[in-house]
Order: structure tokens, then sequence, then C-alpha cells
């Protein structure tokens, strides 16, 4: 079957198209036609050697796709050959199949599109882990969200809408605010032409916001820091700025504030049936028009690489969506 390749960490120039040998589900697998497969900031960081994990090479990049299933381990009872699902998994998305363990599949309400349904687990999956999970959001509340234009910070934008909180927008250029403002942004914050601390405590008359959403790290973490209400939930969910911040403990210490981790992998490993649950919850607000994921644009397989280097140069609003079928 064809697949996209990486064979050395090299990025994404050096992936290539190449044939491989059908995976077989065992156990709690399911095997799965995949017809959509969303391209994310991990998958160019994966095969650029810069992730925390590295899978043996040659191996097939991808995260998240969608399809239908066909065929399951003998461990399998929720799923069976025909049902439309989307799927995560470490690696494997880029490809004609792909496995994926039943426990990190969901199954596709009527109307569900693949291209959209490929964009929400990873994405919203995050979003919902941070947001309602971790940091406990209450209607009314203000939430600061870094790269908003993104997959994952429009994911959160967009559920934080849903939640009823605040919602306040940073973005690195002003061509990306009219689309998070679509997504129910109240505010938005240019980080890198405005001062970011001046602009919160502009529109928070000086209090600060109840939660911190941050994906980028290093300076723009430190000026979140630094702009915490009481009581506040600081959530570093990833550094795509390259610097991982160094925080003086005094500041949460003097605004009795927290700061939550948040792994959504991690966490849908160890604690399998609520991540489940979660991916259940996201499909039926999918299905209801309570979330739209917002696809940049569609690419066939064979232009993997062009969408790594897009999300790589910060070009992309959303998700870019590989059409395999």
């Amino acid at each position: 079957m064809k697949a996209i390749l990486c064979s050395s960490f090299t990025g994404p120039a050096d992936l290539c198209v190449g044939e491989i040998d059908e995976p077989k589900p065992v156990g709690d697998e399911i095997l799965i036609d995949v017809h959509a497969a969303s391209v994310s900031f991990m998958d160019q960081l994966v095969v650029s050697g810069l992730y925390q994990m590295r899978p043996p090479t040659p191996f097939v990049p991808g995260t998240e796709a969608s399809g239908v299933v066909v065929a399951v381990g003998d461990e399998v009872t929720g799923f069976a050959p025909g049902d439309r699902v989307a799927c995560s998994a470490w690696t494997g998305g880029y490809a004609e199949r792909m496995i994926a363990k039943d426990s990190k599949c969901v199954h596709l309400p009527e109307g569900v599109a693949f291209e959209a349904a490929a964009t929400v687990l990873h994405n919203y999956g995050t979003a919902y882990y941070a947001l309602v999970e971790r940091a406990r959001a209450q209607r009314g509340e203000t939430l600061f969200v870094t790269g908003a234009a993104g997959g994952v910070g429009l994911a959160a934008a967009d559920l934080g809408r849903d939640l009823g909180l605040c919602v306040i927008a940073g973005v690195g250029s002003d061509d990306k605010a009219a689309l998070v403002q679509s997504y129910g942004a109240s505010e938005i914050i240019n980080y890198r032409t405005e001062n970011l601390r001046d602009r919160i405590k502009a529109i928070t008359g000086g209090e600060g916001i109840d939660i911190g959403f941050d994906t980028i790290g290093g300076e723009i973490f430190q000026q979140m820091a630094r702009s915490m209400k009481w009581g506040g939930r600081l959530m570093p969910i990833g550094f795509t700025s390259g610097e991982i911040p160094q925080l003086p403990m005094n500041l949460p210490l003097l605004k009795n504030y927290s700061i939550l981790g948040v792994f959504v992998g991690a966490w849908a490993e160890k604690f399998s049936a609520e991540a489940a649950r979660m991916n259940d919850a996201l499909m039926q607000l999918l299905a209801g028009g309570k979330i739209r994921p917002h696809v940049d644009r569609v690419l066939p397989l064979e232009e993997a690489a062009e969408a790594m280097r897009a999300v790589a140069n910060r070009t992309v609003q959303g998700r870019i969506v590989l059409k395999i079928r």
C-alpha cells in the first residue's frame, strides 16, 4: 500500500512516497481505510527529530486520521468493518491504511465529513482536556489563548466560546485576527506589535486572566505568568517557539495561581476510558455544530512534505488535511 515514509530525522524535505506492507490488527487494534489525515505541528517535530519520542525508522508519520474500519483484532467489541471512525495514534496516519487502538477510535455521527473529523481529536481533545478536565473552566471566566489561529489554539478559542468564556486571542500577525474573531474571540492581541501585559491589563481592568492557554512558550509564557488573576490557572500546552521557559516561583505564590501541565496524549494512554468518553463528547459537539474545525486547505497525500513546511513556517490557519481516498 502507498504511504509517506520517514527514513531519517532530517525534516519534511526528506519524506518520500513509498510502498509498504499492509498492517494487520491484533488484540485491541483496528485496521482503517484512511480517507483523510490532518497535518499537525507535532508531526513536523517528529520527522525533524525535535519531539520527545523518536519512532524506529523507517516509519509513517501522521497522528490523526479518519476513515472506514476494514478489520478488527479479536479483543475489539465496539467497532466492526464498515464503521466510519476518527482515530489517533503516535504514527501511521499518512498511508492508505493504518492501525489504531480501539480506545483511540471514535464513531463518526451521521453527516460528519471525513476531512473535518480528521482534525478534531488532537486539536479539540487538547483544548477540551485543558479547559474542562484541567482548568475546570467556569462560564464568565477570562481565557487567553496564544497561537490562536493555529489548530490547537483555534480549537481552544472555539471551545472556550461554547463554554461561555470571555476569549482573548493572541496572534503573531494581523492577517490572522479576522479568523479568530469569527471563532468567538472578543479581543485580539498581536503580541509581536503590542505590549502583551499592558493589553491584558487594559482588557481585564487590571485584574488579569483566569485561564492562560499557551502553545508557544518562551517570552510569551513569561509575560502571561505576570498577567494572571488571583486563583487563576496557567497551562503550558507546547513550545512552538522552541524555547522552554523557566518561571520565578514567587509569581504563582503571590497570586495563588496554579500551573497545570497539559499532555493529553499521556493522559489518554493512562486513562483510556475517560479519553474515549471525551472523544465521543467531541464528536457530538461537532455533529451538533457546537464546534467548527477550520480546514485551511486539502492536499493530496503526495504533498505531505509541503503541508509540513507550511505548518513549520506558521502560514497555516487551523489545519491542513491530506485527502487519501
